[in-house]
């Protein structure tokens, strides 16, 4: 998610985040928490892992911290600033996912699952209206080096996942991929 503006961090008692895929490997997250809500004062049978107090005690090193983790989140933050800085990668994101909503929004055999509304820069799911085509186009997909497309087992469809490392080109060569499966297709 890229923000158009800084987060005034003060209006929020705790803000929680995800790294995967945009800044780091799954299972590394950003906590950053108001003083006055670190205490003692949890639920019954919390786990130690869960109670900041502890964490904020021993300085975030209660546990050894995910070290190779932080290590590529490092990286990742030294090239997202070599790239420009957040505001350019959500312009460049944002650019990487009009090609691709452009497209799915005038596609007679393609359509997007999600209404405009509440698109996302990164995961862009579309079906075919038919699970057979569906399979077909993902098999094809894969042959033709376009991999991972196949969508949520619960979804089904597919996703395309263009998240910060992929290049534009990447996504247009998608699309004409797309366009010559539709030709094929429809």
């Amino acid at each position: 998610m890229f923000l158009s503006e800084p987060v005034d961090v003060s209006k929020y008692g705790v803000i929680y985040g995800g790294v995967q895929k945009n800044i780091g490997p799954a299972g590394v997250v950003i906590v950053i928490i108001r003083e006055d809500l670190i205490t003692e004062d949890v639920l019954p049978g919390t786990p130690t892992m869960l109670r900041y107090k502890v964490h904020a005690d021993a300085d975030s090193l209660y546990n050894t911290p995910p070290c190779y983790g932080i290590y590529i989140c490092g990286k990742v933050f030294k090239w997202l600033k070599k790239m420009g800085g957040l505001e350019v990668m959500k312009e460049r994101n944002e650019k990487k996912a009009a090609v691709l909503y452009d497209f799915l929004d005038q596609s007679k055999l393609f359509h997007g699952t999600v209404e405009k509304g509440s698109r996302s820069l990164m995961n862009v799911p579309f079906v075919t209206g038919d699970k057979d085509l569906d399979a077909k186009f993902v098999k094809e997909a894969a042959e033709a080096g376009f991999v991972n497309l196949k969508g949520h087992r619960t979804v089904g469809g597919m996703r395309a996942s263009i998240y910060n490392a992929m290049p534009i080109e990447g996504v247009e060569a998608l699309v004409a991929f797309m366009k010559k499966f539709e030709e094929e297709n429809a």
